[in-house]
């Protein structure tokens, strides 16, 4: 899984590239089909901002999150991002 992260507004430090390297490989575990993701952490003034599109075999998947810390906006982002992924692979399991 190739992740490709930007920063808008904000550096994007080793420590939150850690975090979010760290945080999508809980995702990758759940399905292992992901061939990339796309992640983009955003400042606008009080809003930390992480968004993220994954590419799945076949489909994609985007969400986003705002909170007052970056790091909450990861967490909830990969969490919405998780709930989406498992609905994905629910379907495809039905097949």
């Amino acid at each position: 899984m190739q992740i490709n992260l930007s920063g808008h507004h904000v550096e994007v430090t080793s420590s939150l590239k850690e975090y979010v390297n760290t945080k999508f490989a809980k995702l990758e575990r759940h399905f292992d089909h992901i061939n990339n993701v796309h992640v983009v952490l955003t400042v606008e003034k009080l809003d930390q901002k992480a968004e993220a599109t994954v590419h799945m075999s076949g489909n994609e998947v985007f969400a986003s999150s705002v909170n007052a810390d970056m790091y909450a906006s990861i967490d909830t982002l990969v969490d919405k991002l998780d709930r989406q992924i498992l609905k994905h692979k629910g379907k495809i399991a039905h097949h």
